[in-house]
């Protein structure tokens, strides 16, 4: 089966508001679908940049905009979809092959990934042009 941008789902994240602030706890197996193996952030992004620019074989995300906003473009090789995040009970939940690109972050955005694997560069395609001949033939991947 070959994901498409679509798949890429945003999941309502728990919050929990009382009067000193809010939290919002995050389980692998149950708000994500899959096991958490690596936390990471992106911070310091000069606003307008973009970051991204590759796609995945294997490894799962969610991704979170834990301060501020970003926008990612979706794409599965045959369709491009746009999402805004800009609110930290908020995630998109992006499967394997699907390459992403992460826009318009605003001034002191922060964006949290949650992933299902450890770091492997052996797992991200960083050529778009790869990424598309791999995206049409899936046994490749």
């Amino acid at each position: 089966m070959t994901n498409t941008v679509y798949d890429c789902k945003v999941i309502d994240l728990p919050k929990i508001s009382g009067r000193k602030g809010a939290i919002t706890p995050i389980y692998g197996n149950i708000q994500v679908p899959f096991d958490i193996a690596r936390v990471y952030y992106l911070y310091d992004v000069p606003g307008g940049e973009s970051r991204g620019g590759h796609a995945h074989r294997v490894l799962q995300q969610l991704i979170v905009s834990v301060m501020g906003a970003f926008d990612i473009v979706l794409d599965d090789g045959k369709e491009q979809r746009r999402v805004h995040l800009d609110r930290a009970y908020y995630g998109l939940y992006i499967p394997q092959m699907i390459w992403r690109e992460l826009e318009n972050f605003s001034s002191g955005g922060i964006c949290l990934v949650l992933a299902s694997a450890t770091y492997d560069e052996c797992d991200y395609i960083r050529d778009y042009s790869e990424f598309l001949r791999i995206s049409q033939t899936p046994w490749i991947v």
